[in-house]
């Protein structure tokens, strides 16, 4: 493969021979994307800086709206085939993955869940 394709595909794909599973977030090139926590590289002048922060809010908000798009049609494909509104231990797994963040990970997790399935109990 050429260096050029490389650049066409910042995720990784693991190695298939691995008897270890590569968790999906670790296959992803953070630098590529410019989304690595190091701020190492950035300028110490607040509208810089707050250009950045502009520039993170239009990646997250786009990444929230497929993120809900996507969720919407598992739960729509899911019960199209007789499945439940939602699948608990699944649930779980998105929460845990954002446990890194500490409470406000939690509270972060379960507002995706929410914008996805829509409010419980209803």
């Amino acid at each position: 493969m050429s260096d050029a394709s490389n650049d066409q595909n910042p995720a990784t794909t693991p190695d298939a021979s691995s008897d270890v599973p590569v968790p999906f977030e670790e296959t992803i090139d953070l630098e590529y994307y410019r989304l690595d926590p190091s701020i190492d590289d950035l300028s110490d002048e607040i509208d810089d800086l707050r250009v950045e922060i502009d520039r993170l809010d239009a990646i997250i908000l786009a990444a929230i709206k497929r993120r809900t798009a996507v969720s919407k049609k598992v739960g729509a494909t899911r019960m199209a085939s007789g499945g439940p509104r939602l699948v608990h231990s699944r649930e779980v797994k998105v929460i845990d993955r954002f446990a890194v963040l500490g409470q406000e990970g939690h509270t972060l997790a379960m507002l995706l869940l929410r914008l996805g399935r829509g409010p419980l109990g209803r």
